[in-house]
């Protein structure tokens, strides 16, 4: 059964749009132990950080970004940006960075990080999928197998 306390901090978060309070509720559940109500904060976060417009590629993209920065910064304790990538995709866009890291051999640290945490969702191989019709055949087989090696249902 959830506790009143957390099904009101559940309710506050599904219809919250201030990244700032999102922020706070998250580290104030983490350090109370709530872990379901920090993660809805930071899921409801990375949801409203991207700039572009929900649904889109370029939104998926960016709310992948967000979720592993937010993961990284949390265990590094100290704030960390994926610069490399925010690099790449000012230098050929979104589409060709998430389709050159599915295309890589292994999969990167972040990849499993994201796993890890129940956050199959945000991989850009589950954001390739969503946007079957803007990456060719090879990605797409390459995502759907990367999935399926890390147990995500496809």
């Amino acid at each position: 059964m959830i506790k009143p306390s957390v099904e009101q901090a559940l309710a506050v978060i599904a219809t919250c749009a201030d990244p700032k309070r999102l922020h706070q509720i998250a580290l104030n559940a983490r350090k109370s132990g709530e872990l379901a109500v920090a993660q809805a904060a930071e899921r409801r976060l990375y949801d409203l950080l991207p700039s572009s417009e929900p649904g889109t590629l370029e939104h998926d993209v960016w709310r992948s970004i967000h979720a592993l920065e937010g993961t990284l910064t949390q265990e590094r304790e100290k704030t960390t940006r994926l610069n490399r990538t925010r690099q790449k995709i000012d230098k050929v866009g979104e589409l060709e960075t998430v389709a050159s890291l599915i295309l890589r051999s292994k999969p990167s640290e972040g990849f499993h990080m994201l796993v890890e945490r129940q956050m199959g969702d945000l991989l850009f191989e589950a954001v390739a999928l969503r946007h079957r019709g803007r990456f060719d055949d090879t990605v797409l087989a390459a995502a759907e197998q990367r999935l399926l090696d890390a147990g995500i249902p496809i």
